[in-house]
Order: C-alpha cells, then sequence, then structure tokens
C-alpha cells in the first residue's frame, strides 16, 4: 500500500496544485482515464471547502491531502482542523446514506454565517455527485473527507 502525503497552507492558490497531484498519483495508481477528471474536481471541491473553513474559522494549520493506493482502490483523504460537534462524526443533515458530517460547531463556537453553510453543503453535493463511494466525519480533531475509486484491473499478458 503506497501513500502519498501532501501538506499545504489554506491558501486557494495551492487547490490546484493539490488538484494535479492527485490525478498524477490516481493515474500512476491505475485509476481508469476516463475517472481522472472526476478525481481532480473532487480533490479541489474537497480542498477548497477545507481551505474556506480553515479561512473563516482562523486556523493557521496546514490543510492535508492523503493519497492511497490499495489493492483494489485508490483513495483520497483530505483533512481540515476545524473542530465538529463530536468525536463520533454523527451529525444530522449531512449526506444521506453516507457518514455524515459537515464541519459544525462546538459548544462553545459561534455558529458560523448562513452563507458559509450553503457554500459547505454545496461542495459536499457536489462532491456526493462526483464520487461513488464518500464518507464524511467531523470530530474533536477536525473533519476528513475520504473519497474512493476503483483501480483498473492489469490484464495479465499469456
Amino acid at each position: 500500500m503506497a501513500t502519498v502525503e501532501l501538506r499545504f497552507s489554506a491558501q486557494p492558490e495551492h487547490v490546484r496544485t493539490a488538484r494535479l497531484v492527485a490525478a498524477a498519483v490516481a493515474r500512476r495508481a491505475g485509476v481508469d482515464e476516463a475517472v481522472l477528471d472526476e478525481v481532480r474536481l473532487a480533490v479541489g471541491e474537497a480542498c477548497s471547502r477545507a481551505v474556506g473553513l480553515h479561512r473563516s474559522h482562523g486556523i493557521t494549520a496546514p490543510v492535508t491531502v492523503v493519497l492511497i493506493e490499495e489493492e483494489k482502490a485508490f483513495s483520497i483523504e483530505v483533512g481540515d482542523e476545524v473542530p465538529g460537534p463530536g468525536a463520533d462524526g454523527s451529525v444530522p443533515g449531512g449526506i444521506p446514506g453516507r457518514h455524515a458530517g459537515a464541519h459544525g460547531v462546538g459548544p462553545d463556537e459561534p455558529e458560523p454565517d448562513a452563507d458559509g453553510d450553503g457554500e459547505d453543503e454545496m461542495g459536499l453535493a457536489v462532491i456526493s455527485g462526483l464520487v461513488d463511494d464518500v464518507e464524511v466525519r467531523s470530530g474533536a480533531d477536525g473533519g476528513v473527507i475520504r473519497m474512493s475509486w476503483p483501480k483498473t484491473p492489469v490484464p495479465v499478458l499469456p
């Protein structure tokens, strides 16, 4: 299992680099060429969401992107450090049928503005439309969006 980890400061200009790295690693891992645009778009949405959350909450820690090559799948985890409502990741109103969890707020934190929530929900909706296997978790240490794509089987030549 090969893993690549990317960390970048929460600046919008770094999202493009994360997209390019994710697509290159996905291609090398054996993800079908037809799916690479979906990988790029989904990673861009997830990274933009994490950057926006960091900036709106004044967090200076880097956004993390972990690219994981497994035997039959390729996974990407985009993490933010915005504390969520609980360590179990269960948040009402998340993506139906999937592990839900938006960034949320803790009991001592002010409620974020409604526009930020709308952008967050829109980003999650776009990701769920692009990726069949997506999990969104949020906890005390931050949130993670995990997306997975099947790898194309390598043909065995006689």
